[in-house]
């Protein structure tokens, strides 16, 4: 008879049994509390931080060099492709809005005028909000069979107050928009990404994946298990972007030549305030000084984009068995994700529930990078090399 207190399950202490099997449903209040505190840090203290930083921040030569940024009609996403393009970039705006992007381009074109070579930008149709319409864009630009240097998932939506709303392809907006649209863009464009190798997907994050928490089996939070509020649905599809972006690192061989990073741009006065509450508003405009512009904001996606080192720190993490991808901070040096985001046995579950939700086999990547191809049942398209 074992002593007491050293009973075993299948050779495992039962203590360790136990909690193995204790489905861990929130973040304890010490990674809350923590997470709240990172929040605050960044706030107060982003600009000392990163007041090395020039803005515009300098870019190194990306000329012939192509760019796809999604949600580029305002804010971050409108200064990375403004600046990328003025940098020599071919840059596609890929928008819901053309119109505006069109509107947009004629204006930095006249602006441009006279400085050099007309600006190479172009504008394409993409609906975050329909995965039909992820994989159309995709079909067109493989179609092109040219190569794609950097996909930037700009894109996000972070509907402050709201009701929690659905898709129509039945998935809580915040989720949808802010990792399973971007997630099944990524995959689909490997093909494109390889013939642009050295090539990098980039993922604008954000410092609140610290309070986010995923449960792979209510990704939608409707289970009940959980209280849906916006807060929630926001940090957690920013959590599960970084998930998926480090199981996809890992599963991208280094022959490929793309590397996988996700950037926080810091507190940034974008779109998003407008969704705010009025008072809440009224202190975004009286501390100023604490809240970066949207060019302060891009820098670090634009660094992500460009710095031809980067790579180097990608490969190192992944050769060293690092569990999450590189994650850059809005001074544009490596951070680590939040606590939640090292779990590596949450990540694969959601990378699997990820591929699930949004209709790609598990074997989609492998495939892709061996240039097979790979049915998607939204479209009903398939992506070959």
């Amino acid at each position: 008879m074992a002593e007491k207190g050293k009973e075993k399950e299948n050779g495992k202490p039962l203590e360790e049994v136990v909690k193995e099997k204790v489905k861990k449903e929130a973040l304890s209040w010490g990674e809350w509390v923590r997470g709240w505190f990172y929040l605050a840090y960044e706030m107060l203290f982003q600009r000392i931080v990163a007041c090395n930083l020039e803005n515009p921040m300098p870019l190194p030569p990306i000329n012939d060099l192509t760019y796809i940024v999604t949600g580029s009609t305002s804010g971050i996403g409108k200064e990375i492709a403004r600046q990328l393009a003025e940098a020599g970039g071919h840059v596609v705006m890929a928008v819901r809005n053309t119109k505006a992007a069109n509107d947009l381009i004629t204006k930095w074109q006249e602006e441009w005028s006279g400085k050099g070579l007309p600006l190479n930008i172009e504008v394409m149709k993409l609906d975050l909000l329909s995965l039909d319409s992820v994989v159309r864009f995709a079909d067109a630009w493989n179609a092109r069979s040219g190569p794609l240097h950097a996909l930037i998932n700009n894109a996000g939506i972070f509907s402050i107050g709201e009701p929690q709303k659905i898709s129509k392809d039945g998935y809580e907006e915040h989720l949808q928009v802010n990792h399973l649209a971007p997630a099944l863009l990524s995959v689909l464009l490997l093909p494109s990404l390889i013939r642009g190798s050295p090539s990098r997907i980039v993922n604008v994050n954000s410092i609140m994946h610290y309070i986010g928490f995923v449960d792979p089996e209510d990704m939608n939070v409707t289970s009940g298990k959980r209280k849906y509020t916006s807060l929630v649905g926001y940090s957690s599809s920013k959590l599960a972007e970084v998930m998926f972006s480090s199981v996809l690192n890992k599963r991208l061989p280094a022959e490929a030549g793309i590397n996988v990073v996700c950037v926080s741009p810091g507190i940034v006065q974008t779109n998003v305030a407008r969704d705010l509450p009025k008072i809440v508003q009224a202190g975004y405009h009286l501390i100023p000084y604490f809240i970066f512009s949207p060019a302060e904001g891009s820098r670090s996606a634009l660094f992500a984009a460009t710095d031809p080192q980067l790579g180097e720190l990608c490969e190192a993490l992944k050769a060293e068995d690092w569990p999450v991808c590189a994650f850059i901070s809005h001074d544009c040096r490596p951070a680590n994700p939040s606590e939640e985001a090292h779990s590596v046995e949450t990540a694969y579950k959601v990378w699997e529930k990820t591929l699930e939700m949004i209709g790609l086999p598990s074997d989609a990547v492998e495939k892709l990078i061996e240039g097979q191809e790979v049915e998607c049942r939204y479209g009903g398209s398939s992506q070959s090399q």
